[in-house]
């Protein structure tokens, strides 16, 4: 072996931290610690804090990792606080009218949830509504069905101490909800990226035609991602409930904002796709930098949430959008014919155009 060579490998494995436009998301999360570690280090950087910012998250989380299974086929849920909602209504009804074990009631609400992402896919795929109409419009099918189900009252006091130790109890001084969370991502991860079913959703939703052309059933796919999104909204209402132990009809559709910035921001990490470890660490990113300004300014800044949310979704965006631009610039450029090679009229110039049009379309998703 020539030294050239071990040179060539020795460069190979050296570790390279990600760009800033790859992974803008884990540098501003580095940078809220280290600016609220010196700013208020007796109040930021303390075991309850992490232990509340951990919890409080998981079900933004969820209903993030809810959205993203959707998005990666090329359609949107924006049913998914409603659904959540939904899913807490139907056990709380369970529990507080009937002797049903809450495994039972739980399993119920799930079917239900199921039953109603079937329906959004129906719209979507059989009688081609838009996926915001389909899904705008189920989500106020819920929140009628919700209101109707709870009389429009507050349900406290209904759950039994099994239940709420579901949602409450600690695991190795970690909240056991955050356990939930990391399960239920590392089956997402698992199926979207080492599996075939993974492979077709993103084939799916980065160019349809493509896809549906080369034997994937892409109206399933839409279809069946409904049904998994909606699954996944309810375990979230069941995370909620046990963790706040009652039910309200504001819970449910104000974190509809939360996750869809989680899943954008997200999307412009690691992969420059919707992906599961990208939305975890915009959750948690915005959370840290919310909770640092909320510790910082004694609450006094209701207003910062939103504010800090809608800001670094935009600025992130930017950023990806500025690398996927140069990238189809590049592409053009190398593209165009050099002296002496076919034009664009010849066959092989024109199907090497598409591959390069339907590689930006997988890009732009």
């Amino acid at each position: 072996m020539t030294s050239a060579t071990v040179a060539d490998q020795t460069e190979k494995r050296t570790f390279r931290p990600p760009g800033l436009q790859k992974a803008s998301a884990l540098y501003l999360l580095g940078f809220i610690f280290v600016l609220f570690g010196l700013w208020i280090p007796d109040t930021f950087l303390t075991e309850t804090t992490f232990k509340l910012v951990l919890a409080d998250q998981v079900v933004i989380a969820i209903l993030g990792l809810a959205l993203l299974i959707p998005l990666t086929a090329g359609a949107f849920d924006l049913s998914v606080g409603t659904m959540l909602a939904f899913s807490l209504v139907i056990v709380s009804w369970f529990e507080a009218n009937t002797g049903a074990n809450a495994v039972i009631s739980c399993l119920i609400a799930l079917g239900a949830c199921a039953v109603a992402g079937f329906l959004s896919g129906l719209l979507i795929v059989r009688f081609h509504v838009n996926s915001f109409i389909a899904t705008l419009g189920m989500s106020q099918v819920l929140a009628a069905a919700t209101l109707l189900i709870s009389e429009n009252k507050q349900i406290v006091g209904v759950f039994s101490d099994d239940f709420l130790d579901f949602g409450r109890r600690e695991v190795l001084g970690i909240p056991i909800v955050v356990y939930y969370l990391v399960v239920l991502a590392l089956i997402l991860w698992y199926v979207m990226e080492a599996t075939p079913l993974g492979r077709h959703l993103f084939a799916a939703g980065a160019n349809p035609e493509a896809a549906r052309l080369s034997g994937v059933p892409t109206g399933r796919l839409v279809w069946g991602s409904l049904v998994a999104s909606a699954v996944v909204a309810g375990i979230g209402g069941i995370v909620y409930g046990a963790k706040i132990g009652s039910f309200s009809n504001t819970f449910g559709p104000p974190l509809l904002f939360p996750a869809f910035a989680a899943v954008f921001l997200g999307s412009t990490q690691f992969k420059s796709r919707a992906n599961v470890w990208g939305t975890i660490l915009a959750v948690y990113t915005l959370a840290f930098g919310v909770k640092g300004l909320q510790l910082a300014f004694a609450g006094g800044v209701y207003w910062i949430t939103p504010l800090f949310n809608g800001l670094a979704l935009i600025i992130a965006v930017a950023l990806a959008s500025r690398r996927v631009a140069a990238t189809r610039r590049r592409k053009s450029l190398e593209a165009e014919p050099a002296a002496g090679e076919p034009d664009a009229s010849s066959p092989g110039r024109v199907m090497h155009g598409t591959s390069a049009t339907e590689h930006d379309g997988a890009l732009d998703q």
